[in-house]
């Protein structure tokens, strides 16, 4: 619920946790997210809203671009670094199933988003400003951030033809790939492992959308009605297209 300049959300258990992360993100002078308020009187969490413009799939044609790529990039690199340095503290309590960040990644570098879905980037004159909905963030690595952020915004998840927005109908998947690559500046090191981490993700997400969907009703209406089939197209198409994305991201632009 808005009110004024502000959110107020049901308090979860991971809620205050990431309060304290959003406080470092500012006491570090990152400004792409919102600001921690703490609880109301009615025992909800408080956050500042956060103005601008989200789009949703499928992509409009303006959210499409490479410039949108390299500040989508960029706005990742800056919370990244942000972010580095900080210890949760003991006891921390974080949002969502650690099962396929475990399967995924290894030793934790930093804590960061780990959830690019495009709603949850702001759009301000046209270009990413800011980021929303931090309720997965938990202790993860630059690697599968930057994956994560792919999986929506090159898009990995809508890779296959069939998958796709009107404006990305033709795109150059590991063309936008690489755009990406190059404005975050990722190194060598993470460049080689961007492709193999990919593949890994979209079989991981499948297998983790399989349990869920038997679990949740609402998630089931989605993984019936479709879900299951466009995350096995983007594994496929993922296995297919590996060599030349890796051939695109491991070379800098």
């Amino acid at each position: 619920m808005r009110i004024g300049d502000t959110v107020r959300r049901p308090l979860r258990p991971f809620s205050l946790t990431v309060q304290g992360y959003l406080g470092h993100l500012r006491d570090a002078g990152f400004t792409g997210a919102p600001l921690p308020l703490g609880v109301d009187e009615q025992g909800r969490e408080v956050l500042s809203f956060v103005p601008g413009q989200v789009h949703r799939h499928p992509l409009p044609a303006e959210a499409a671009g490479d410039d949108v790529l390299v500040d989508l990039a960029r706005l990742i690199r800056a919370l990244h670094e942000a972010s580095a340095g900080w210890v949760p503290p003991p006891g921390a309590v974080w949002g969502g199933s650690p099962a396929v960040q475990g399967k995924l990644v290894g030793r934790a570098e930093l804590v960061s988003h780990r959830d690019y879905a495009t709603g949850n980037v702001i759009f301000r004159d046209g270009r990413p400003a800011a980021l929303i909905d931090f309720d997965l963030a938990r202790p993860t690595t630059r690697l599968y951030d930057i994956a994560n952020a792919l999986w929506y915004w090159a898009p990995l998840k809508w890779g296959d033809p069939r998958d796709r927005a009107p404006a990305l109908e033709d795109a150059d998947i590991p063309h936008r790939m690489a755009v990406f690559a190059d404005a975050y500046g990722m190194t060598a090191r993470q460049r080689a492992g961007l492709t193999p981490l990919a593949v890994d993700m979209a079989r991981r997400y499948y297998e983790d959308s399989s349990a869920s969907a038997k679990l949740d009703p609402v998630f089931r209406k989605h993984w019936e009605g479709g879900g299951r089939d466009v995350l096995r197209r983007a594994e496929a198409w993922l296995r297919e297209m590996a060599p030349a994305i890796a051939a695109r991201v491991v070379q800098p632009g």
